[in-house]
């Protein structure tokens, strides 16, 4: 195929460029004259000449229509058989996942630092979920990925005791770059008569230049969440869901179709679908382009190794035997010697200097350079260095912050209820010592990395309760799903009893 073109965008073009007068819904007219003044002198005029609507000829309607074209196309590029564009994120795509693989059975096999949206796709499916835990660096608190023995085993626990799982979900690459076996983690599920999706929400680059990871899809995932606006190049909220051309994809490609209706939005934006058939566009053509943000992130390694304030979080990943590759464009540096939290540091370096970092945790901050992107590297040092001196004479004046320790990562608690029967069940709110023991009626995720850590139907346990709130308390933690800020109160299924008898 000829991935020098992009179709989709092409059409759009066609159109503005033929003058309609559009008495149609977008009510903004589509020019600044005949309405859109107010977005054009923001945006630009362009910006409402492409924000079209769906359903009109050559561009998403008839037989291999511009926009099947580029979905084409993106499917070719990323080495899957098929690829359904996303206008609401890698959630999107992680509830549509979760409602297709239904059609498969109702058990899936989860990692636990699966995403708050597949939980909440989960719930939606009334899928049956069990939990394996991932890897995770306990000094950091980051949470890895899986090896193939450590799936084998989960899966063959499951069995024993009759819960053979229909669909596995895992997560590669992680939000540190680690990247895990897809590969090996496929031939195991499939060995098991289970699919695979894998959550790339942050590898959409992956398979664009041979210094990355391969694409998932052409691994052997079955099916792929694609966030392509994270590194990728598309805008945000722009993302793909691909089917990979495995051993399921006939029967899962009629139930994605089925599962997508429910998701998409009928008037999906043409300016995010534009994007993404933009960045595909891009990224074919840019390896050398790829290749120059690989050079840059590798000079901001370097210099930040040179300053023995700092070190390099992925340097050691090779103590872990889930990683088998690393994404070069994520920087994970650890600032604990500088007596600061990451929270601190990852302030100082926006309020004080404009350098916004992706995320911080107790002990670290992460950049993440655009697959396209080539950012002032020197910038980055100086004000790296810069706050890294304030840091100095903080601790020379005995005002260390003092680092927040979060407690371990918490067990999952048992599975007590269905998910969506404890979701819809009478529920109660209650104090935080009250609710231990307690049937949850809510996902909980700790952000970030927005790992659920309470799901519909589990059991809260203290442990669970102690670590939320430490997420809570901290300076940008956030309790995604709980009753209030400081998760001082959770909201219980009212009646346990009758909640064992519903699920």
């Amino acid at each position: 195929m000829d991935q020098s073109r992009a179709p989709y965008i092409e059409s759009i073009q066609r159109l503005a460029e033929s003058n309609p007068l559009q008495v149609m819904v977008p009510g903004h007219g589509g020019t600044a004259e005949h309405g859109a003044a107010h977005l054009a002198d923001v945006y630009g005029e362009r910006i409402a000449n492409y924000d079209v609507p769906l359903m009109l000829d050559g561009i998403d309607l008839g037989e291999n229509g511009s926009r099947e074209q580029s979905q084409q196309l993106a499917a070719e590029a990323w080495g899957a058989r098929r690829v359904w564009w996303l206008t609401n994120g890698a959630s999107q795509g992680n509830r549509t996942a979760a409602l297709a693989v239904r059609g498969l059975g109702e058990r899936v096999l989860m990692q636990r630092s699966s995403h708050s949206s597949f939980a909440d796709g989960v719930l939606l499916a009334g899928l049956i979920p069990a939990f394996v835990a991932p890897n995770v660096d306990e000094h950091h608190g980051i949470a890895h990925g899986l090896t193939p023995e450590r799936l084998d085993e989960a899966i063959r626990d499951e069995i024993s005791h009759g819960r053979k799982p229909n669909s596995i979900y895992v997560v590669s690459p992680s939000y540190f770059g680690s990247t895990a076996d897809v590969a090996g983690l496929a031939k195991v599920a499939h060995s098991h008569g289970a699919a695979l999706i894998v959550d790339g929400a942050w590898g959409a680059h992956f398979g664009f230049h041979p210094d990355l990871p391969e694409s998932p899809a052409r691994l052997g995932a079955d099916l792929v969440i694609s966030s392509t606006h994270k590194l990728a190049g598309a805008l945000t909220q722009a993302s793909m869901l691909h089917l990979g051309d495995g051993p399921f994809a006939d029967v899962l490609e009629p139930l994605v179709n089925r599962a997508y209706t429910m998701t998409a939005s009928t008037s999906a934006s043409a300016i995010l679908m534009g994007s993404l058939d933009l960045a595909r566009r891009a990224l074919v053509q840019g390896e050398e382009k790829i290749g120059e943000s690989l050079r840059c992130a590798e000079d901001l390694r370097e210099q930040v190794r040179a300053d023995g304030r700092f070190s390099i979080i992925s340097d050691h990943f090779d103590e872990y035997p889930d990683i088998v590759a690393t994404d070069w464009l994520r920087i994970p540096i650890d600032v604990s010697k500088l007596g600061q939290s990451g929270h601190w540091v990852r302030d100082r370096l926006i309020v004080e200097h404009g350098v916004f970092f992706e995320m911080s945790t107790a002990t670290s901050i992460v950049a993440v350079i655009g697959a396209l992107a080539t950012p002032d590297i020197s910038r980055i040092m100086e004000s790296l260095k810069a706050v890294a001196d304030e840091a100095d004479e903080l601790r020379a004046a005995g005002q260390s912050d003092k680092v927040t320790e979060f407690p371990p990562l918490p067990a999952a608690g048992t599975l007590r209820m269905l998910p969506r029967a404890a979701y819809f069940a009478e529920s109660v709110v209650v104090t935080a010592h009250q609710a231990i023991g307690r049937i949850s009626a809510d996902t909980l995720a700790a952000y970030p990395p927005g790992i659920p850590n309470l799901v519909p139907g589990e059991e809260i346990t203290e442990e669970t309760v102690t670590f939320l709130q430490a997420v809570a308390a901290s300076p940008t933690g956030v309790v995604r799903g709980a009753n209030d800020p400081l998760v001082a109160t959770f909201r219980v299924v009212l009646d346990p009893v009758t909640a064992s008898l519903q699920s």
